[in-house]
């Protein structure tokens, strides 16, 4: 008789009650060549899995004629074997096991994420395999140029693990509705009105997104933490070595913060919000206290990027003086894709705490002119024109850091130093003149903009 249909119907049901029907039919013939060309997963399900087929009373002797069929079912275990070893959980499943589950992606979200660190600390993690999503606010003008080359669009979902929403650290419930979206492990608020004399112009301003901005981000990672119980999320607070003003060097982490500007003392008041969240909540909250970092990304309008924008044009005859403010001003300069591995290594650790990121090495506005100039050999005196109204009311004479307990702990060190730094910026600034020096000759600009 006909083997009845299953009474329940899968596609490998079918595919085993056709094979066996077709053995039956060919019974007469001894080869069983129907037998033989089972496939393999039917074969697999029929000698591993409880069917209402097995339970079906017909001559299974015929699957076993021949012991080339024998040998075909040792393969057929051994490759599901391979199979679930690889995680595909075929065979797990069809023994009553659980399949493994890929490793999930680390999730990171980043204020300022638009800015001179926020896109090195981007290119940082998307290498290391995070998912990371960026805070931005909405401006009439595209402000992501330092994010272009590594932005994919969303729609491409395999392949775009870097995010970007709309939100601000003035309005807290954009900071909380985006954190219970993402489920972070990772905070990182870079994000600030980060220009000092410019914080002079503006305080009231500066102070909300600087201080009070850190103290909404911070009250949201809590209030998220409490209502999920995701306890796990870490909280990188970026500091700043202006926090220490006029303190005389070298500056560490005991060193008193003396602020000598609104953006100063609203990146102290940031810091001990970080410190109070840590202590009174148990938040994995770190403070990262970064001396002056630069790149070739860093805002025109940084005395740094302005003197090697100067120096690109003028070398090209573009530009023929720079104004400048202090140039007895001593900074501790590093790269800033070296510092924000720091950051980064923070939050690896065992317990939170606080360091500071240098390179223990300090500079005058005067050497960086020196440097810079010479770089392209040009002598920075014929050039350079004091203007008194780039001198701030409050003036921060010397800042040198002390990052021995970064380089004990963390393990971290700089890789790019001072004169390299500086011919760096250089070099992509000089390029830069050269394409505008091609508009500027066919008519597209105006080269007597700048003086």
């Amino acid at each position: 008789m006909l083997l009845p249909m299953p009474n329940y119907f899968s596609a490998i049901d079918f595919l085993i009650w056709r094979a066996t029907i077709g053995c039956l039919r060919n019974q007469r013939k001894a080869d069983s060549v129907a037998c033989r060309n089972l496939p393999i997963t039917s074969a697999l399900y029929i000698s591993t899995t409880p069917s209402p087929i097995k339970q079906t009373k017909f001559n299974f002797s015929l699957l076993l004629i021949s012991r080339s069929f024998l040998q075909q079912l040792r393969q057929i275990r051994a490759m599901a074997s391979e199979k679930e070893a690889a995680g595909s959980g075929s065979a797990a499943a069809f023994n009553g096991g659980e399949a493994a589950e890929p490793p999930q992606r680390k999730i990171a979200l980043i204020t300022g994420i638009t800015g001179q660190d926020g896109s090195y600390l981007t290119e940082f993690l998307l290498n290391k395999g995070y998912e990371v999503h960026g805070l931005i606010r909405r401006s009439s003008n595209f402000n992501t140029q330092r994010l272009n080359h590594i932005y994919i669009d969303p729609h491409n979902s395999h392949k775009a693990r870097m995010k970007l929403h709309y939100a601000d650290l003035s309005d807290a419930s954009s900071l909380r509705r985006w954190i219970d979206t993402i489920a972070p492990d990772e905070v990182y608020n870079l994000a600030a009105q980060s220009h000092v004399a410019v914080s002079f112009e503006i305080p009231d301003y500066t102070a909300d997104v600087v201080a009070t901005g850190a103290l909404r981000l911070l009250e949201a990672v809590r209030s998220h933490i409490a209502a999920t119980g995701r306890s796990h999320i870490r909280y990188y607070q970026a500091g700043s070595s202006e926090m220490f003003g006029s303190t005389p060097p070298p500056q560490s982490e005991t060193t008193p913060f003396h602020p000598r500007s609104p953006y100063a003392a609203s990146k102290c008041a940031a810091h001990w919000y970080t410190v109070n969240y840590r202590e009174a909540y148990g938040l994995f909250a770190c403070n990262g206290i970064l001396f002056n970092h630069e790149s070739p990304r860093r805002g025109e309008n940084f005395v740094t990027r302005k003197i090697t924008r100067a120096v690109g044009r003028i070398k090209v005859g573009l530009q023929s003086k720079l104004f400048m403010g202090n140039l007895q001003a001593s900074r501790d300069w590093g790269f800033a894709g070296d510092y924000v591995e720091a950051m980064w290594m923070m939050l690896q650790q065992e317990k939170p705490d606080d360091y500071v990121v240098a390179t223990e090495e300090s500079h005058t506005v005067e050497e960086f002119l020196e440097v810079a100039f010479g770089s392209v050999g040009l002598n920075w005196r014929d050039h350079v024109m004091i203007d008194k109204r780039y001198f701030r009311p409050a003036e921060v004479d010397n800042l040198k850091g002390d990052s021995s307990k970064a380089r004990k702990v963390l393990g971290w060190k700089p890789k790019v130093g001072f004169e390299q730094l500086v011919k760096m910026m250089v070099d992509e600034d000089s390029e830069l003149a050269k394409r505008e020096k091609v508009l500027v000759d066919a008519g597209y600009m105006d080269a007597q903009q700048q003086p």
